[in-house]
């Protein structure tokens, strides 16, 4: 940790030479990457700074403290020292925080694939239920929403549907959503009151770039078919949705969303090459088994990770044990409380896994 963090504070002194440079500022380009580069750097080089500040002060009130023979000024800078430890403590936890390596998905947008899973109709609207809980989320956030394909039961609820959500740091925040959910309540369909159990399937994505997948277009089978559902003008009357297989994995993906064939034709590759970057990552996760000691759930999509209990109002994180009863709250979008307790467990995990 010390070498990367003389590394870092080295790299601090050299971009700040940089940047007052006049060749630097006469280039624009490279202005704007060194700027960019410092404030990734600058929390680091702040806490180290206050780190040693502390440390200064410590030292400072030890020696006086050595010649100091009034029994109250001694009072006083024993607290002062105590603070001054307490504070460099804090520094150095954040310091090792901010040095643990970062996901490079983080700032990326996220493709949200919600299919129902047992629970026949039921287990529909409840895919519906959690795509409107997640746009809810995301409007919440100032994050734009783009519904890709939606293939509904004829109720009201969602058999699959597939969204691109784009804005600042959507995977970092929705990552820890993949998963089985699972909801207990009486359903719509049900007649004799009972209380059923029903699942749902959710898939967070970072949505690729060009340059992470690369697609050989005699990979991919191409069909357009006229749009079905819920559709403005145009939309249900010309063969404007398409459909892409990628031969090689058997992926299909289908968008209907918009009255353009070029543009479902985007859309649908966007999710497609989101599909193969997840699988490379995973492939590569799947090689490192020791990385899956520092995850909270977000890989394994069998895994059960949360229950939406109607009957008590309950809403359980199974991966944390974590109950609140706001589960009107939850459906209706207000996801932080769970998302930043799940952040929380899993830089614990992983401030634990680097002292392994």
């Amino acid at each position: 940790m010390i070498d990367k963090l003389n590394r870092i504070l080295t790299r601090q002194k050299e971009i700040l030479a940089e940047l007052s440079s006049p060749e630097t500022a006469s280039d624009a380009a490279r202005m704007t990457a060194l700027m960019k580069e410092q404030a990734e750097l600058q929390p680091v080089t702040d806490a180290y700074a206050e780190y040693e500040a502390c440390g200064e002060s410590g030292r400072e009130c030890s020696a006086m403290l050595a010649e100091e023979t009034d029994p109250e000024m001694q009072e006083m800078l024993k607290e002062e020292l105590a603070l001054s430890q307490s504070r460099m403590e804090s520094c150095m936890k954040m310091i090792r925080t901010l040095l643990l390596p970062k996901d490079p998905n983080d700032t990326r947008n996220a493709v949200l694939e919600i299919r129902a899973g047992a629970g026949g109709d039921e287990a529909a609207l409840f895919a519906a239920d959690l795509m409107r809980m997640y746009m809810r989320y995301a409007d919440g956030k100032g994050w734009r929403t783009e519904l890709i394909s939606v293939s509904e039961n004829g109720l009201g609820g969602f058999k699959e549907c597939t969204c691109l959500i784009s804005g600042r740091n959507v995977f970092q925040r929705l990552k820890y959503e993949s998963g089985t959910h699972r909801v207990q309540r009486v359903p719509e369909t049900e007649s004799g009151g009972r209380i059923h159990t029903s699942t749902a399937t959710v898939a967070i994505m970072p949505e690729a770039e060009d340059v992470d997948v690369e697609i050989d277009p005699g990979d991919v089978k191409f069909d357009v078919f006229r749009a079905s559902g819920n559709g403005g003008q145009c939309v249900n009357t010309t063969d404007s949705a398409v459909r892409l297989t990628h031969i090689p994995t058997g992926i299909v993906i289908s968008c209907q969303d918009e009255k353009s064939q070029i543009k479902n034709k985007a859309k649908a590759m966007k999710v497609l090459r989101s599909k193969l970057y997840d699988l490379k990552q995973r492939e590569m996760q799947a090689e490192r088994a020791d990385l899956r000691r520092s995850q909270v759930g977000t890989g394994d999509r069998s895994e059960k990770i949360r229950t939406y209990n109607f009957p008590q109002g309950r809403v359980t994180d199974h991966r944390i044990h974590l109950t609140t009863h706001r589960i009107d709250a939850v459906l209706g979008g207000d996801l932080d409380e769970i998302i930043d307790r799940l952040a929380e467990e899993d830089m614990a995990a992983k401030l634990a896994g680097e002292h392994d």
